[in-house]
């Protein structure tokens, strides 16, 4: 049995008379707690009131600015994705070595957690619930961006830098597949930073792939 929450229903009001700035400010504080609660509990475990109880507020008010918890999670999910292709297009092109584009995409992977961790988490853990249309827009993007990823590394292989066996492809998924587990983890302690973890994690990476000298 199927025993998953539905989608609740979209209510219609009039949205409250406020500026514009003020309602902007409001709906990125709306945005922010959807955030936290779908982190936190999942969409599917996750409820409008459980948004509108972290903001003080009344349920009903939360549709002047969301129409349905969907939309919430679709806008959640493209905040925790903006950004990460642009990013590693600008490290990708810079005049440097491969090795040092490496460390600059894992350091740009990781930056988001800094400010921006639970949109990032409720991304890669609850995109599957998106609409088709949605879930299109972001597999395009994480293509392109794996694309980018997987050029600086054949760029390294070409030119020696990187071992000649180093599988490109399969390199481009071990970086994204340990930089993803850093969401899952970081923050429930204050042990590690991002700054040391993304550099560890480009030593590592390196380690694996670098040329080694006779």
């Amino acid at each position: 049995m199927n025993t998953r929450r539905k989608p609740e229903l979209r209510i219609v009001g009039t949205a409250p008379q406020t500026s514009g700035t003020n309602q902007r400010r409001r709906q990125s504080e709306i945005l922010d707690a959807a955030a936290k609660v779908f982190a936190q509990r999942g969409y599917y475990g996750a409820s409008t009131q459980d948004i509108a109880d972290i903001l003080g507020i009344k349920q009903a008010s939360l549709y002047y600015y969301f129409p349905s918890k969907e939309i919430a999670l679709e806008r959640v999910c493209m905040k925790g994705v903006e950004g990460f292709f642009e990013a590693a297009t600008e490290v990708a092109a810079q005049k440097t070595t491969a090795s040092q584009k490496i460390r600059g995409l894992v350091q740009a992977h990781l930056a988001p957690l800094l400010d921006r961790a639970d949109f990032v988490r409720t991304f890669l853990n609850e995109r599957h619930y998106l609409p088709p249309a949605s879930r299109k827009k972001v597999g395009r993007l994480s293509r392109a961006y794996e694309k980018v990823i997987e050029k600086v590394l054949s760029e390294g292989v070409k030119s020696g830098e990187f071992r000649k066996d180093a599988d490109p492809r399969l390199m481009t998924l071990a970086m994204l597949g340990m930089c993803k587990s850093v969401a899952q983890w970081l923050g429930k302690d204050d042990v590690y930073q991002v700054p040391e973890v993304a550099e560890e994690y480009a030593h590592i990476l390196l380690g694996g792939i670098s040329k080694r000298s006779d």
